[in-house]
């Protein structure tokens, strides 16, 4: 997040506008695809009693709202220069990281709601749907307002051309007191603590399949709960393990702590990678949806051969006109 008043020796960035622009393109149209769809067919399963369905509505419209911005992001890596308000560069600021702090949060819900009613079928039938929603509303409202300083302290005076946004923004300046409490909230519960959860979610429910392996009925429902956590899992160590472990350091060189030349061209040459594997996570959450829950892919394709047989019936209602 922070710029920094880096020195000469530590600003290798001549790549990063390249690699954002590629990034954000190829991630565009497959990541608006692949939540758009996720969307339509996941809403269906609201009345229905499938755990964890208000979870993964959440994480595809977290991921919607931040693949929405990124034409703007496009645009402005590719020319250089952002024709926009500065109120809309904040956003799209702003809507980077609570994309990724609420999928965080969204990953670990499932993987810990899986774990529970996997290890305790009981629990599961008393869990009631509005529980999820409130669990949802709750994440919404604390991670969008932990999210607020990331543009807050943003801004485009100082040495900043008003036509520049994103990386390329100013900071404002923050003592040293208010960096480290934000860099440990920002590490510790973004993410430490749900690493450290989906790690023992996938561990124990993996346990738990082998304990159960001689009852058949119960394997099934174990191998899909299995199959879920584990993706949870490797989203969360592609997308987000890298920009965490790196920003750490990031802010360490932003602040002059890290004044060795070579360490700091490798963090600050890392951080546009880190955060370009932080978008991917759009096209990847999907794969929840597609790959770990039968009922999704049934039900899709139950739309997709509603909507074909429809247009069938459309042309041959217009040819016999």
């Amino acid at each position: 997040m922070p710029s920094g008043n880096f020195s000469n020796c530590s600003r290798p960035f001549d790549f990063q506008h390249t690699l954002y622009a590629i990034t954000y393109t190829a991630i565009f149209i497959p990541g608006l695809l692949s939540n758009s769809v996720a969307l339509w067919v996941l809403r269906s399963f609201i009345t229905k009693n499938n755990k964890a369905i208000i979870f993964m509505i959440n994480l595809a419209t977290a991921d919607l709202a931040h693949v929405l911005s990124l034409p703007l992001r496009i645009y402005y890596y590719i020319n250089h220069s952002w024709p926009f308000k500065h109120f809309a560069c904040l956003l799209c600021f702003y809507l980077k990281y609570l994309n990724m702090y609420a999928s965080i949060m969204f990953l670990t819900l499932i993987s810990v709601q899986r774990y529970i009613f996997t290890a305790n079928p009981f629990k599961a039938k008393d869990w009631k749907r509005r529980y999820d929603v409130g669990i949802s509303i709750c994440v919404w409202v604390v991670v969008g307002t932990a999210c607020l300083p990331f543009p807050l302290y943003r801004s485009s005076g100082g040495n900043t051309s008003t036509t520049s946004c994103f990386a390329d923004l100013g900071n404002n300046q923050i003592n040293m007191v208010t960096m480290s409490v934000m860099l440990i909230f920002a590490e510790l519960l973004g993410f430490i603590i749900p690493m450290t959860v989906i790690t023992y979610s996938s561990l124990r429910t993996r346990t738990q399949l082998k304990l159960n392996s001689m009852q058949s009925m119960n394997r099934k429902g174990k191998d899909k709960a299995l199959r879920l956590i584990i993706t949870c899992a490797c989203v969360f160590f592609i997308c987000f393990a890298p920009y965490h472990i790196n920003f750490f350091f990031y802010v360490m060189v932003s602040t002059n702590a890290i004044q060795n030349c070579t360490a700091q061209k490798i963090i600050l040459t890392f951080h546009p990678i880190s955060i370009s594997l932080a978008s991917l996570n759009c096209c990847l959450d999907p794969i929840l949806y597609f790959f770990t829950a039968s009922e999704f892919k049934s039900e899709m394709a139950r739309r997709s051969s509603s909507m074909i047989h429809g247009r069938l019936m459309s042309r041959e209602s217009a040819s016999s006109i």
